[in-house]
């Protein structure tokens, strides 16, 4: 083998080397950040969107653009209801226990006209779970429109501010405002956003999460 041969292998297990070492520390720091945890339904799980459109992976590209080190574990499921989350929310703080939550769970509980007393009380539970685990808790509401009836709207569009001044956790009152009533945004199920409303969603949960954050 040539000096020159000798050299450039050298080289080359010094760059693989160095590679190595860099795809190991970049892992560690990963694994070290806080952990950001979103429990919630087919609203945030992506419902029809391909990979990578649903607004919390549009969340975690933002965390980190604007110099948060966050990492994002989106246990949101389709069809999920405040009891499935209530169920699922202890193993999920053990597993992840998490610097932040972010509850987005009530809507399929109103679609299936459920008992209200209850969806309040699986909300407190999951907000307090979360946060004798140690995590700041973020509420992502929905509104109701009014075909539902007056008093079940009310109620409904009510609790989810109840339960974050019980509880002193950040509240988003309605994740769609802005374009809730406007069907362009939504998807031919009339019920699930379109990838390119997305955005507007990160846009009215974004404001109120920030003050959670910390760099």
């Amino acid at each position: 083998m040539t000096t020159l041969s000798i050299h450039l292998r050298r080289l080359l297990l010094a760059i693989a080397a160095l590679t190595l070492w860099t795809l190991a520390s970049t892992a560690a720091r990963a694994a070290d950040a806080p952990v950001l945890l979103v429990v919630g339904d087919s609203i945030s799980a992506g419902y029809g969107l391909a990979a990578g459109e649903v607004w919390v992976d549009l969340l975690a590209a933002k965390l980190g653009a604007s110099g948060y080190r966050y990492r994002v574990v989106n246990a949101s499921i389709s069809g999920d209801t405040t009891a499935g989350g209530r169920a699922r929310m202890p193993a999920l703080l053990k597993q992840h226990r998490p610097a932040i939550v972010v509850v987005e769970l009530g809507g399929n509980d109103a679609l299936r006209g459920g008992n209200l007393v209850a969806t309040r009380g699986n909300l407190d539970s999951l907000v307090k779970d979360a946060q004798a685990a140690g995590a700041k808790v973020l509420i992502a509401g929905m509104q109701l429109p009014p075909n539902y009836g007056p008093v079940y709207v009310r109620q409904f569009n009510a609790l989810f501010g109840e339960v974050a001044k019980e509880r002193n956790a950040a509240l988003v009152p309605h994740v769609f405002e802005g374009f809730g009533d406007d069907l362009s945004h939504f998807q031919p199920d009339r019920i699930h956003p379109t990838a390119a409303t997305q955005r507007k969603i990160l846009d009215n949960v974004w404001p109120t999460l920030v003050p959670l954050l910390r760099k």
